[in-house]
């Protein structure tokens, strides 16, 4: 057995042969995927487990088209509000006589017919005579006309020389898609980025808000609504899409902060007819933070003149958490909107 070992020692051929790997060359290391982070806002997306990239691809592309339809919307909300051209209209006026307008009209076409029947006879014969009296003229005022012609040559190229070409100041397309291809790489000048929650079947993705644009509590309102209204299908994927507009730590006291501008826009102290309110608790990830602690805390921060209502709520804070991150968002009609669930609004009523 020692010198069959040996032997298979020296002849390396004849034993198993080990797989060589080698490391990948001129090939980027893969990154981890960027993780949520306090600080952001954007969407908290539900979605089927262990399809998160596709969901997050899908969910980019639907919220990219229907911030432009609102966008577009507002623009052309606009324009309606400027007059619009008036289209030219060919107007025919009738006499009483029906009958006598008809037999007129019928002389009318008849002497027309005949008209243009003798003026065409005429051009045979007339054409010949008027191409020959053209080939003198022609002779004739050839030798006046050089000195003219060199003078209108003279002052175009002056007139050439004084005007600026319009392409030159024009961007050229090839530019412009490589300030696009730019845009689509640099995370920071993307209009939506998938953020990595670190949970089964949950995504994020962050929206970089630009000035003017909606935010994301618009965004997700008006998804939903023209879901409900047209019952189209719309993603394969997604499931519920809840609007985040502050993104803290998951502790109390970091949650009691954070959300004291956000109560203030949505819930004025100062407000004619009060809202109802209901506070949505979620946690994922997290077994350590205390339910109730953090419901009572959110509720406490909405001033006086608004009160709870768990039946039929004006509006829903929705506080989701997702490891150590605490998402607050404010909607509207959430249950009758199916809790926001895109997949029971496209789906066809029984």
């Amino acid at each position: 057995m020692a010198a069959e070992h040996q032997s298979n020692s020296n002849n390396p051929g004849k034993g198993k042969k080990r797989k060589q790997r080698y490391l990948p060359h001129n090939k980027p290391v893969k990154k981890g995927s960027y993780p949520l982070r306090p600080g952001v806002e954007g969407f908290f997306i539900t979605c089927d487990g262990g399809r998160e990239s596709q969901a997050s691809h899908e969910a980019i592309n639907l919220l990219d088209s229907f911030l432009e339809e609102l966008v577009e919307g507002e623009c052309s909300a606009a324009k309606k509000t400027a007059p619009s051209k008036q289209l030219n209209k060919i107007t025919k006026f009738t006499d009483s006589d029906s009958s006598s307008s008809d037999d007129e009209s019928t002389q009318l076409e008849k002497q027309q017919s005949d008209h243009e029947n003798l003026a065409d006879d005429t051009k045979g014969s007339k054409g010949k005579l008027e191409a020959e009296d053209a080939q003198e003229k022609d002779q004739a005022h050839e030798t006046e006309d050089l000195p003219l012609k060199r003078q209108r040559v003279e002052t175009d190229k002056q007139n050439s020389g004084n005007k600026v070409p319009i392409v030159a100041e024009e961007k050229s397309i090839d530019k412009l898609i490589e300030a696009e291809i730019e845009e689509l790489g640099d995370r920071n000048k993307r209009h939506f980025v998938n953020l990595d929650t670190g949970c089964n079947g949950c995504i994020f993705i962050q929206i970089h808000k630009r000035a003017g644009e909606p935010g994301p509590a618009e965004i997700a309102q008006y998804v939903m609504k023209s879901a409900a209204a047209s019952r189209k299908h719309m993603s394969r994927f997604l499931l519920r899409v809840l609007p985040v507009e502050v993104a803290c730590y998951a502790s109390e006291e970091e949650i009691t902060q954070a959300i004291v501008p956000l109560i203030a826009q949505h819930f004025p102290t100062e407000a004619q007819t009060p809202y109802k309110f209901a506070v949505l608790f979620e946690a994922r990830a997290n077994t350590g933070i205390d339910r109730m602690k953090i419901i009572n805390a959110v509720a406490k921060s909405v001033p006086a003149p608004h009160k709870v209502n768990l039946s039929s709520p004006d509006k829903t804070i929705i506080v989701q958490i997702a490891k150590t991150i605490c998402m607050v968002g404010i909607i509207e009609k959430y249950k009758e909107l199916a809790k926001f669930n895109l997949r029971q609004l496209t789906s066809s009523k029984e």
